[in-house]
């Protein structure tokens, strides 16, 4: 939702949260130079994604294809199970 990667949308790669941040594949990658390991082997320039806050993402809706919040409801069955909805188009996710 905000930063140098507005807009832009992948999967989860990895959840972190003590510090309250994930790792999103293709979203914040930064450029590290990676020593050469062996002798001979040549030094070069590694794109790495990192980790990002958890405020500055949305989850995507998988009926309404829109960043959404997330809303949770009962289900009528005995009220035994709560399932996350859409606030946008009030469908399951």
């Amino acid at each position: 939702m905000s930063g140098k990667d507005k807009g832009k949308s992948g999967k989860v790669a990895e959840v972190f949260p003590k510090q309250e941040k994930i790792m999103v594949e293709n979203i914040n990658l930064v450029k590290k130079h990676v020593k050469p390991k062996k002798s001979g082997e040549k030094g070069q320039i590694v794109e790495v994604s990192r980790p990002i806050n958890v405020s500055s993402v949305k989850l995507i809706c998988s009926q309404c294809k829109k960043p959404t919040r997330v809303g949770y409801k009962l289900t009528p069955k005995g009220r035994d199970k709560k399932v996350r909805i859409c606030k946008k188009c009030r469908q399951e996710i």
